[in-house]
């Protein structure tokens, strides 16, 4: 009986082929960092303060500054910690009263009650447009902005299970192409839609089209390489996602207005429509449905373009990588480390999403340089991917995992605690907390698959990871209400929260050279010695041998 990993090590586990699907699907990664952690431009919140047309005429009629007339609106609030003007709060003063003169210096505001802005508000943005400036969600109407970021996330979330399901049933090249086409669409409209609801549900499909693609993408790239390839390719394909967030501030920069950017995000997907014309099905889910002579003849293609030969004769092909139809989630809480594993790793999912995202979303608030410091801490994302694959196989996978986080939870903590006159430093220890976060973030994946039985292994991956989802969803209303308290108790919390999750992954085994369980007894009992078949012939031939002599001494 031929396997189809058989045929692959003939065709070239990782030839010109699979370096072509590899080369086209990591383009992939580069707009999904737009649509990803885009909110830091497309809602960037700019200084504002409260608008009123009477002080704008007195500004312009008298020759105020800018400041005068914010001093003269604006009441003093404790923002903080920090003593400064508010942005939601004006003074009541009737400006147009014929009393009142140019010279500001006479005007005596102490008593003068204080009310919220009833005129909007003003920006100061350099001409620029973000969502928050062009439908002011600012002060009470400043939680929209959250729901922009959590909305995509649950575009994630719905889109994780429906293309799972669509990408099994109709196979991955279609589900590809019908995400694709999801995009474009909902990606567009969303570039032009008038109101903010409307916004809201374009940016939930857009999320939809977005995450399932990018899942069927994966799949697929980890199916037609061979296993020693698969981690590899799964990390590299992840690290070109960093390099979509160093191009997101230079596309930014460029691009004054936050609608301008949504179509460059989204016309990438436009090109991506082609693939369906350059990309094969995978041969492994065509086995799966029983349709092995079309797997066969993409397998051929594969050999060919990789000028590799099949001399394989087969007469049945098959994949022993199958679920089994008996997987239900109740397997993955049934049996004590079963349950342990789950529990770990759905928390370590959430973590890393939270966490990650968070750090992200605050170089938007943070006040300094948002460009200078999105692509400042993009760059140390790179070093991530470079140290996981230099210690994984050397020292393992659960101690790097765990200081991943405890090195992230650190920094955040301590980045809280170093005063803004120490600029550089602070940014140094966050961006040491940003390569703690990414590294969790890529080791979560691999080390999900590697701790469960073939038959529940993307069930268990699935499940796990729609808790990264629901962190995504959480993540802005942890940031953005909290800095609203304290600008740095976001920090603390994200800090604490890596820290238990690091703590966890200590309780998890090491998978370091162990091969890939399969079945629950392995997971349960890990160091009962499982006898191969040669193992087992001599074990009977050994008990045959041995009653033969027992029965010639009786005689």
């Amino acid at each position: 009986m031929t396997t189809f990993d058989d045929l692959l090590e003939e065709a070239g586990t990782f030839g010109r082929c699979q370096r072509r699907i590899f080369a086209l699907f990591c383009l992939l990664s580069l707009p999904f960092a737009g649509v990803y952690v885009g909110i830091v431009f497309q809602g960037f919140t700019p200084d504002h303060w409260c608008r009123d047309s009477a002080v704008v005429g007195w500004r312009q009629a008298c020759g105020w500054s800018l400041a005068d007339s914010r001093r003269l609106m604006l009441p003093l609030v404790n923002s903080s910690g920090v003593v400064q003007q508010s942005s939601c709060e004006q003074y009541e003063v009737d400006w147009n009263s014929t009393a009142l003169t140019c010279d500001t210096q006479e005007l005596d505001l102490s008593g003068v009650p204080v009310s919220g802005c009833k005129d909007g508000w003003e920006y100061q943005y350099e001409g620029r447009k973000s969502f928050v400036t062009e439908f002011d969600l600012v002060c009470s109407d400043g939680w929209w902005v959250d729901m922009y970021q959590s909305t995509l996330n649950l575009g994630f979330f719905i889109g994780s299970f429906a293309f799972g399901f669509f990408a099994d049933r109709f196979g991955r090249k279609l589900s590809f192409l019908m995400s694709n086409i999801l995009n474009v669409i909902s990606g567009f409209v969303l570039a032009v839609a008038p109101n903010y609801i409307s916004i809201l549900v374009f940016r939930t499909l857009f999320g939809f089209g977005v995450k399932g693609g990018w899942m069927t993408c994966y799949v697929q790239l980890t199916e037609i390489v061979g296993v020693e390839y698969r981690r590899t390719v799964g990390i590299l394909f992840q690290m070109f996602f960093s390099v979509g967030v160093l191009i997101l501030p230079l596309l930014a920069y460029f691009i004054s207005d936050w609608r301008w950017l949504q179509v460059a995000i989204t016309a990438p997907y436009v090109l991506f429509l082609s693939y369906y014309w350059f990309i094969p099905e995978s041969p492994r889910w065509l086995i799966s449905q029983n349709n092995s002579s079309k797997a066969l003849e993409i397998i051929e293609a594969m050999a060919k373009e990789n000028k590799m030969k099949l001399t394989r004769k087969f007469e049945t092909l098959t994949d022993e990588e199958g679920d089994s139809p008996s997987a239900s989630l109740l397997d993955l809480v049934r049996t004590p480390n079963m349950r342990k594993h789950t529990f770990i790793l759905m928390f370590n999912w959430f973590t890393s999403a939270v966490v990650y995202q968070g750090l992200i979303m605050r170089v938007g608030i943070a006040g300094g340089n948002v460009y200078i410091d999105f692509f400042i801490s993009g760059l140390v994302e790179f070093p991530a991917a470079f140290f996981i694959l230099l210690t994984i196989e050397r020292i393992g996978r659960r101690l790097p995992f765990a200081s991943a986080n405890i090195i992230a939870g650190a920094s955040c903590i301590i980045t809280a605690f170093i005063p803004d006159s120490m600029f550089w430093f602070k940014t140094v220890v966050a961006c040491i907390g940003r390569l703690g976060i990414t590294m969790a973030f890529e080791m979560v994946v691999f080390v999900n698959t590697e701790l469960y039985p073939t038959f529940v292994r993307n069930l268990g991956v699935s499940v796990c990871s729609t808790l990264c989802d629901i962190g995504g969803i959480v993540s802005p209303f942890l940031l953005y209400r909290l800095a609203v308290i304290w600008l740095e108790l976001p920090l603390i919390i994200f800090g604490v929260v890596a820290f238990i999750a690091g703590g966890l992954v200590l309780l998890l085994p090491e998978t370091r050279g162990a091969p890939l369980p399969e079945t629950i007894d392995d997971i349960e009992f890990p160091n009962r010695k499982k006898e191969t078949p040669l193992e087992n012939q001599q074990m009977k031939k050994l008990l045959k041998s041995d009653l033969t002599s027992n029965k010639e001494t009786s005689v």
